[in-house]
């Protein structure tokens, strides 16, 4: 027997997904809470449903999840650097170090796109990149395909991290490495994590490109390489800090070893204590809500255009709601976009 939400739409409580069968995004979200895994992987197929009807099912689920936690607890993480620096196991490695802590991990590992011919789904793969050969209630790993998004993460990023966020002390998104584009990372995580490779060249084309604008904190994998290591670190340490960003945070370089498993734990120190910063600046919050800000700009924008925006009032009218329902901004983007579309309707 299926029951029927608020809004009208089929819901039912397996987990089963069609166009008129749902979850009931209520009970689905209790237990995402609860942390149990085959309700996080219902939630991310949820999300990443583009039906109209599970679009506004992800609306109520997302407003569910919703709360002070999204803006105050947790920690969300984002790696990133180039192909070939050892970023999955880098991960890898710090998600012993959490685990062992007691501490509960999410990642989302973007992925390259295969060709649209094939499916165009994760080229990788989650289990290919970050090594766990255990099973383990207290992580959860899902890859997702970039969509051959330019900025290196697709769109469906922001609202799963913040699904995984719900139920995890830190969620950790990995990026493609795609390269000079690859900046979105810096819109979605509290701290940013640049992951360098010693004796690439890598370093300088960073330099010279606006990446190195966007990372928290640095590490250099591969420091069993000697020299050629502690060069690179040298390089990002000479131009991390810049007269454009934070005077009271210190960009701090780490030389780690993701293979022998060396110079791990400073470098989650350094997250640690850049979260710390956030708090204790009270910076946490206003990152978390302008990135929601920016997000939803960037959706109705992607979806609508500019006149989307301008029926929806406008950039200065949207920061507003949102600024107004600072812990429900899901549903307050889910509100727009149906006044956008009951407007496109009514001018036809």
């Amino acid at each position: 027997m299926k029951a029927t939400g608020s809004n009208g739409l089929g819901c039912c409580s397996d987990g089963e997904m069609s166009l008129t069968n749902l979850p009931d995004p209520e009970q689905l979200a209790l237990r995402i809470q609860r942390g149990e895994r085959a309700a996080v992987a219902s939630g991310l197929n949820l999300l990443d449903n583009k039906l109209a009807d599970a679009r506004a099912c992800s609306a109520r689920l997302l407003a569910s999840l919703s709360g002070e936690r999204w803006l105050n607890e947790g920690h969300l993480i984002g790696v990133t650097g180039p192909p070939g620096a050892g970023k999955s196991s880098l991960v890898s490695a710090m998600i012993r170090e959490w685990r062992s802590s007691g501490r509960t991990v999410g990642v989302l590992a973007v992925d390259p796109s295969s060709r649209p011919e094939q499916g165009g789904g994760a080229l990788l793969g989650d289990r290919i990149r970050i090594k766990n050969t255990t099973h383990d209630e207290g992580l959860f790993i899902r890859s997702l395909a970039n969509r051959n998004q330019m900025g290196g993460v697709a769109t469906e990023v922001w609202p799963m991290s913040w699904l995984m966020f719900s139920c995890f002390d830190i969620v950790v998104i990995e990026t493609v490495g795609v390269g000079q584009t690859e900046i979105d990372i810096a819109e979605i995580a509290d701290t940013v994590c640049y992951v360098a490779q010693p004796a690439s060249g890598d370093a300088i084309q960073y330099l010279k490109s606006g990446i190195i604008e966007i990372p928290d904190v640095f590490a250099v994998n591969k420091s069993d390489l000697g020299a050629p290591a502690r060069k690179t670190a040298a390089e990002l340490g000479r131009s991390a800090p810049r007269q454009d960003r934070r005077e009271d945070w210190d960009y701090p370089v780490c030389l780690v070893s993701a293979t022998m498993n060396t110079g791990i734990k400073q470098f989650q120190d350094h997250i640690d204590r850049h979260r710390s910063y956030l708090v204790n600046a009270g910076l946490l919050g206003k990152l978390r809500t302008r990135h929601h800000n920016a997000w939803v700009m960037r959706l109705l924008k992607e979806e609508f255009g500019t006149f989307g925006l301008d029926l929806a009032g406008g950039p200065a009218a949207i920061g507003i709601r949102l600024s107004e329902n600072r812990s429900g901004q899901f549903l307050e983007y889910e509100r727009m976009r149906q006044h956008i579309m009951s407007s496109f309707k009514s001018s036809d």
